[in-house]
C-alpha cells in the first residue's frame, strides 16, 4: 500500500515524538531527575501497593486467611505442628523472596546469589570439610555453620550429599527467580492486549540499538545486539524448548524472554513453566555444582599454594589467605575471637548495604519511567479521540454543506 506524502509526514511525525518520549524516558533517574523520579516512582510504587491490597482483600481469600490465623491462635495438640508449619513457611518465603530479588527489576535486581545463597553454600562446603559431617547443630544453622559436640560420627562428605544437604535452598530461591520474571511478562501481554506496543520489543527496539551503536564500541554492540535477536528468535521459533534453554543459563537478558513472551501471547504456564524448571531445576544446580566444587578442600589448598608462587605480594596474600581460612575453621568449632574474620564480615555487610542502596535507586527509577510511561500512553490516546471528534465534525459540516 502506497501512503500519501500527508501520511509519510505524519509517521515521520510520530516516529520523531516516539523518540523524543524515549529520551525523555531515559533522562528520568534520580542523579539527574531527583524530583520528578522521586514523584512518580513513588506513585507508582502506590499504585502497585494499592493493586495487591486490592487482591489480597479477595473475600474468599482473606476468609482463608483469617481461618488460618485463628487456628494458629487457638491451644491446643496442633501447637507443635503449628510451630514447625510457620517455621518452615518462614524458612521458605526467605528463599524464595530473595531469589524474586535477583530476578525482579528489569535487569537491576538484587545479587543475592552472590550475597546469600552463594556464600551459604561455600560455608556449608568449607565447614562439611573441616568437621567431617553434615549434621550441624540447629540452631545456630543455618545462621552459623559451626560443628557438633564432639563424639559424633565423621565422614568427608561428598559432593553429592553437600548438593542434597543445600537443595532446599537453592529450589527455593530458584522458584523465587522464575516469579520474579513475570512482571515483564505480564506488562507485554496486557500492553499487546490493548493494542499498544511495549517498549523494548518492536517499536522501540531499533532506536535503543541504534543509540547503543552510537554510544558503544562496535564489537560490544554487535555482540549484545547478536545476543538479543538470537534469544528472541529462539522464544519465537523454537517455544517451550527456547525458553527452557534461555532459563537454564545465567542469563542477564532474560527479561527481554519474558517481554517477548508476552508481546506474542505465549500461554502462561507454558512461560512460568520453562522458566521455572530452567531456573529451579537446572541453572540453580549448575550454579550450586560450580560453588560446591570452588570451595572443595583441595582446591582451596591449591589456591593457597598457587598464591604463595606468585611473585612480589604472593606471599603476603598466601599468609593473609591462609590466616583468614584458619579463623574461619576456628569459628566453626567456636574458638574464633579472629579480628580478620570480624573486618571480612563487616566489608560483606557494607557491601551488602551498597547493594542493597543500587537495588533501591535501580528499582525507583525503573518505576518513574513506567509511569510516565503512561503518562504518555495516555496523552496519544486522548489526542486520538479528539483527531477522531474533530474528523467527525468536518465530516457533519461537509454533509451538511453538500446538501
Amino acid at each position: 500500500m502506497v501512503l500519501t506524502e500527508q501520511e509519510q509526514e505524519r509517521e515521520r511525525d510520530l516516529s520523531a515524538e516516539r523518540a523524543q518520549e524515549l529520551l525523555e524516558r531515559r533522562s528520568l533517574v534520580l542523579w539527574r531527575r531527583p524530583w520528578w523520579t522521586l514523584k512518580y516512582g513513588t506513585i507508582e510504587a502506590g499504585g502497585l501497593v494499592l493493586s495487591l491490597a486490592n487482591w489480597l482483600l479477595n473475600k474468599w481469600l482473606l476468609g482463608s486467611l483469617l481461618a488460618l490465623g485463628i487456628v494458629c491462635i487457638l491451644p491446643g495438640p496442633h501447637e507443635s505442628y503449628v510451630s514447625i508449619g510457620l517455621k518452615n513457611l518462614r524458612f521458605a518465603l526467605y528463599w524464595m523472596l530473595l531469589g524474586v530479588l535477583t530476578s525482579v527489576g528489569f535487569g537491576t535486581g538484587l545479587h543475592t546469589f552472590l550475597l546469600y545463597l552463594g556464600p551459604h553454600i561455600a560455608g556449608v562446603t568449607l565447614a562439611g570439610y573441616e568437621c567431617q559431617t553434615l549434621e550441624f547443630p540447629e540452631p545456630p544453622y543455618p545462621a552459623q555453620k559451626v560443628c557438633p559436640e564432639e563424639g559424633y560420627v565423621r565422614q568427608v562428605p561428598d559432593i553429592w550429599s553437600i548438593l542434597a544437604k543445600v537443595r532446599p535452598e537453592a529450589l527455593l530461591w530458584g522458584i523465587g527467580t522464575a516469579i520474579g520474571e513475570l512482571p515483564p511478562y505480564f506488562m507485554a501481554r496486557s500492553a499487546r492486549l490493548s493494542s499498544n506496543e511495549l517498549e523494548g520489543v518492536e517499536t522501540e527496539e531499533p532506536l535503543e540499538l541504534q543509540k547503543s551503536k552510537r554510544h558503544s564500541p562496535r564489537g560490544r554492540s554487535n555482540v549484545f545486539d547478536g545476543a538479543k535477536q538470537c534469544m528472541e528468535l529462539m522464544v519465537r521459533r523454537v517455544g517451550f524448548l527456547g525458553i527452557l534453554l534461555c532459563a537454564s543459563v545465567p542469563n542477564p537478558l532474560f527479561d527481554l524472554a519474558g517481554i517477548t513472551c508476552g508481546h506474542f501471547l505465549v500461554p502462561f504456564w507454558k512461560f512460568f513453566v520453562a522458566t521455572m524448571i530452567g531456573k529451579a531445576l537446572i541453572k540453580a544446580t549448575i550454579q550450586q555444582v560450580c560453588v560446591i566444587v570452588s570451595f572443595s578442600d583441595h582446591l582451596v589448598n591449591g589456591l593457597a599454594n598457587f598464591l604463595g608462587r606468585l611473585p612480589g605480594l604472593g606471599p603476603r596474600l598466601q599468609t593473609l589467605f591462609k590466616g583468614f581460612l584458619m579463623s574461619t575453621k576456628q569459628h566453626m568449632h567456636k574458638t574464633s575471637n579472629s579480628l580478620s574474620l570480624s573486618l571480612v564480615s563487616h566489608a560483606f555487610e557494607l557491601f551488602t548495604v551498597l547493594m542493597v542502596a543500587y537495588f533501591v535507586v535501580a528499582t525507583l527509577n525503573t518505576l518513574a519511567q513506567i509511569h510516565l510511561r503512561r503518562l504518555q500512553e495516555k496523552q496519544h490516546h486522548m489526542r486520538n479521540i479528539e483527531l477522531i471528534l474533530y474528523s467527525g465534525r468536518d465530516e457533519e459540516a461537509s454533509n451538511k454543506s453538500l446538501a
